[in-house]
């Protein structure tokens, strides 16, 4: 007898998510900033904001020294490897995705996003408190899956493929190198660019996986490639990969030291406006 394998569902409604509330191991990660987070949260909820904690060299003793952290850092907030883990944001934005994307990559099997964040969740009525406790520490172990994680060698590798799509999520203006925050502006060569914003709605939930299919077939993203978004940090590149997930693509690697690294290291090579 053949067994379907169970998959877990991604996104989680304010209402689905009010239901579970007293569910034993439920652990809410709220990835608002600090002061958010005290003003009113989720009954339960524990602060975690790692925005500031970001990566700008891939090369494997970096990689490996920052990944150690993150992963101390989400046991520390009383993960276990039988935890349900919801992560949320203020709306579906990149803080949530982003520790989306790391609990993915290290191999947690049961993570979920409040879909719409925060705001949803006020707007359906749902609880809030201003009371927090100190969470237990849990028993979180790693087991990385390197397929989810793009470094810079492995952009390097990829340039030119056919099966490989290097996605740049930025904005307009960091694409065509009017707005420069690394030492160097443009793109990785041969990238295509669509901003992260088009994974919304305008209520901050995420687009149907059939618009969102239709977008990205539309710039030639298409599920049969290896996919690589990329932006400044490895943040609106994971609500990228967020959204392709959400669309079914199966070969997705999120570029965690994203155009801060690129740009910054002139041994590799990039294209500057106008593009071809």
């Amino acid at each position: 007898m053949c067994r379907r394998k169970v998959t877990v569902p991604i996104l989680l409604s304010a209402r689905e998510l009010r239901d579970r509330l007293e569910e034993p191991g439920l652990v809410i990660l709220d990835t608002r900033p600090p002061e958010s987070f005290a003003n009113g949260h989720i009954p339960g909820a524990r602060s975690f904001d790692i925005f500031g904690i970001s990566l700008v060299d891939t090369r494997p003793g970096p990689l490996a020294a920052f990944l150690w952290i993150i992963e101390h850092l989400i046991g520390a907030r009383g993960v276990s490897d039988d935890s349900r883990v919801v992560v949320h944001d203020r709306v579906s934005g990149e803080r949530a995705a982003r520790l989306f994307w790391f609990l993915e990559f290290f191999g947690h099997e049961r993570v979920h996003v409040l879909d719409g964040g925060f705001e949803a969740w006020e707007i359906s009525g749902c609880p809030t408190t201003q009371n927090a406790t100190v969470p237990e520490r849990g028993a979180f172990t790693a087991r990385p899956d390197r397929d989810r994680l793009a470094t810079a060698d492995d952009v390097l590798e990829r340039l030119g493929r056919p099966g490989t799509v290097i996605l740049d999520v930025r904005s307009e203006e960091e694409n065509q190198a009017t707005l420069v925050r690394s030492a160097r502006g443009g793109r990785i060569p041969g990238a295509v660019h669509l901003e992260w914003k088009n994974n919304l709605n305008p209520d901050g939930t995420f687009k149907a996986s059939e618009e969102l299919q239709s977008q990205y077939r539309a710039i030639g993203v298409t599920p049969d490639r290896e996919i690589i978004p990329y932006c400044q940090g490895g943040y609106r590149s994971a609500n990228t990969y967020l959204a392709l997930r959400l669309a079914g693509y199966p070969l997705l690697r999120n570029y965690l030291g994203s155009w801060g690294e690129w740009g910054n290291r002139t041994e590799l090579p990039i294209e500057t406006p106008p593009y071809r």
